[in-house]
């Protein structure tokens, strides 16, 4: 009989003393409307070929300054930028730090000072948090919202606090210092730049692209933490020390980015690259349009462009660059890098097919 009696109370005991904090019906609504109003949607360059053209940024001043990651889509003359409340601006690409895959943004153009934003300077003072610590993740991934609809939330811990050992396909991240990694489902496409907070709306740090650990090969979700360093390439080969504090307390001294002119396309050659979404992607041939220029000289996909004419090809860009020069109807003689062979083709470039009407 004592022992029937027994267990209810200690039920009631172990029920009395359980923190608030500890309950799984916790609401975290005030913390989410208050950061959602401190996170902007951007939209640029992108929407072809499965690059997304939105993300995420984060507001750090009442001037209209915000952080994201360096990604395709501010390779634009339109950078837009959505506010919490629906206004929309556009933006300046002010400085670009590779080596911790960082962009700072401006807004142009500010009506008015901007009321909600995030401390960078506290933020960089957050001291490091635990494993197990909660979190919450604020992005437009997915372009979940547009204008005055809240981005997306997410609760998750911090996994660990360690080095990122992380690949673009073949290509390493751009920064590889330590982050933290959550057990939210955080990097997606259109999350980068978006931010994780401790569970009281404290900014922890800036969620990162979309990559898979060289180690595992699987995805990972991580962010790149306010007070992180990197080193960078400095003068004559010489590494230099870089952060994010540094970038912020030079924002007034960078010229702004130029702004990126389209390319005038005088001819066709019948080649589809893989996604130029790094800092110098190599010129990998990823598909041949059928009845092409390039399909008629027998190219394949992986071939890899060395050189045009004699000119070296180091990236996509370069070879977009080189390209404007030739009208249709010209010859170019190309090298091209096939498994461990290096093979030579004639080209003659034809015109642009007429874009079909809608």
């Amino acid at each position: 009989m004592r022992r029937f009696l027994l267990i209810p109370f200690a039920l009631v005991l172990a029920m009395t003393f359980v923190p608030t904090s500890g309950r799984s019906d916790e609401s975290f609504a005030d913390v989410v409307d208050d950061v959602n109003k401190k996170v902007v949607k951007l939209y640029g360059s992108g929407g072809i070929r499965g690059l997304h053209s939105y993300g995420t940024g984060v507001l750090v001043s009442a001037d209209g300054y915000i952080f994201t990651i360096n990604s395709h889509i501010l390779d634009t003359r339109d950078l837009r930028i959505h506010m919490y409340d629906g206004t929309r601006y556009h933006g300046t690409v002010v400085a670009r730090e590779p080596a911790l895959d960082l962009a700072l943004v401006k807004i142009e153009k500010l009506a008015d000072k901007i009321e909600y934003f995030y401390d960078v300077e506290k933020a960089a003072r957050l001291k490091e948090l635990d494993p197990g610590t909660g979190i919450l993740g604020f992005s437009n991934q997915f372009q979940i919202a547009t204008r005055d609809e809240p981005v997306s939330v997410q609760r998750g811990v911090i996994a660990s606090y360690a080095k990122l050992a992380g690949r673009i396909g073949v290509f390493e991240a751009s920064y590889q210092g330590n982050v933290y990694f959550v057990d939210a489902i955080t990097n997606n496409p259109g999350a980068g730049g978006g931010i994780i907070t401790t569970r009281k709306g404290e900014l922890v740090g800036l969620i990162g692209r979309e990559l898979r650990n060289e180690l595992t090969n699987t995805w990972i979700n991580y962010c790149v933490p306010f007070n992180a360093t990197a080193e960078a390439p400095g003068k004559d080969g010489k590494k230099i020390q870089t952060s994010v504090m540094e970038v912020w307390n030079k924002k007034e001294k960078y010229s702004p980015v130029p702004k990126i002119e389209p390319l005038k396309v005088k001819s066709y050659h019948g080649m589809i690259f893989v996604p130029n979404v790094v800092e110098r992607t190599p010129p990998y041939v990823e598909e041949v349009v059928p009845g092409s220029p390039a399909d008629k000289v027998e190219l394949k996909p992986d071939d890899l462009i060395v050189y045009i004419e004699g000119i070296p090809v180091p990236d996509i860009n370069a070879f977009n660059t080189i390209m404007a020069g030739y009208a249709s109807g010209t010859e170019i003689k190309m090298e091209v890098q096939r498994g461990d062979k290096l093979v030579s083709v004639t080209m003659k470039l034809e015109k642009l097919p007429e874009k079909k009407k809608e």
